[in-house]
């Protein structure tokens, strides 16, 4: 059989054994080409973004399905294999040809393939507004739209048991490929898989370490364990020496740093803004205070009494 759409002519070299690809590998392969499809899409629509919002939103069904073809036509017609199946070592062959050599997809196969695929996408997007312009009382539109209805449940349907089958069988993963008959084998012979003792034994170890974390985190009190260090590592107010030793904790907020706002206390001789203390004591129950270590008992509003000479020294004369 010659090879049709302009196949390599590496399928026919000789009589190879055929290998059932994976399961796995059948699916990636299928999010490999959703995801081409996306990125395609995006890309050309950037082309538009400075035109008027929306220009594209009428025709974008049909704008999808000429992308699509295109993508189809230089990969499937011309290499039996999407482009998700290309990069993970795979094409389609003829399965309805008996055998244990490759055979290529005819001609027909692939003219249906885009059919069902493109065609079947663009339906689907475009059954929505194909009748809008009809009048919601005309008979025969509602017949069409019951119809479209019924032949997009059965179409579900079918995919969905086609599915289990597969699951079952490990062949056909879509609807499309078991009614043209053609399956994704490896393009070359695939070699063993030797996984040595010393990789499977550094992933246990991550593997069990990162569980470990898991576990471990949430334990951890960041907030009290943050404020400890801050206490650990800030000056404290004896440092400062006169009047500011006497004043440096009525001035500013001992979370914050800045000017107290709604200035309040948990019990020792700091002072806190409202937000500041209120958002610490609800993320952590037994809040202490920053500077002095003194445990949270209740918050208290004060008033601030502060000498004008200990807020403007500069004004000593």
């Amino acid at each position: 059989m010659a090879a049709a759409g302009g196949d390599k002519p590496l399928a026919e070299a000789g009589p190879s054994p055929l290998s059932r690809v994976l399961r796995i590998s059948q699916l990636d392969a299928f999010e490999l080409d959703g995801a081409l499809e996306q990125l395609v899409w995006s890309q050309f629509a950037r082309c538009f973004q400075h035109f008027k919002p929306g220009l594209l939103t009428p025709a974008e069904p049909e704008l999808k399905a000429l992308l699509q073809l295109l993508l189809w036509r230089f990969t499937v017609y011309s290499d039996s294999a999407t482009v998700g199946q290309a990069l993970l070592n795979v094409r389609y062959r003829n399965a309805l040809i008996p055998g244990q050599r490759y055979r290529p997809m005819s001609r027909q196969q692939k003219l249906w393939f885009a059919l069902l695929t493109v065609g079947g996408k663009w339906l689907r997007e475009r059954s929505h507004s194909l009748f809008l312009l009809g009048r919601p009382v005309d008979v025969g539109i509602q017949k069409v739209r019951g119809t479209l209805a019924l032949v997009s449940g059965l179409a579900k349907a079918a995919s969905l048991f086609n599915f289990l089958l597969f699951l079952q069988s490990g062949t056909f993963p879509i609807l499309t490929e078991r009614l043209l008959g053609v399956q994704p084998v490896f393009s070359r012979p695939q070699g063993p898989r030797d996984i040595n003792f010393q990789y499977v034994n550094r992933e246990l170890l991550w593997h069990g370490f990162a569980e470990f974390l898991i576990f471990v985190l949430p334990l951890v009190n960041t907030w009290k364990l943050k404020s400890g260090l801050s206490a650990l590592f800030s000056p404290s107010d004896e440092t400062k020496g006169g009047v500011n030793a006497e004043t440096a904790g009525q001035t500013e907020c001992a979370i914050c740093g800045e000017w107290p706002t709604m200035p309040h206390s948990i019990g020792c001789s700091h002072v806190f803004c409202y937000y500041c203390v209120k958002s610490h004591t609800m993320a952590d129950i037994f809040f202490t205070c920053p500077k002095c270590s003194v445990e949270s008992t209740s918050i208290e509003p004060i008033k601030l009494q502060i000498e004008l000479t200990a807020m403007h020294p500069s004004r000593l004369s």
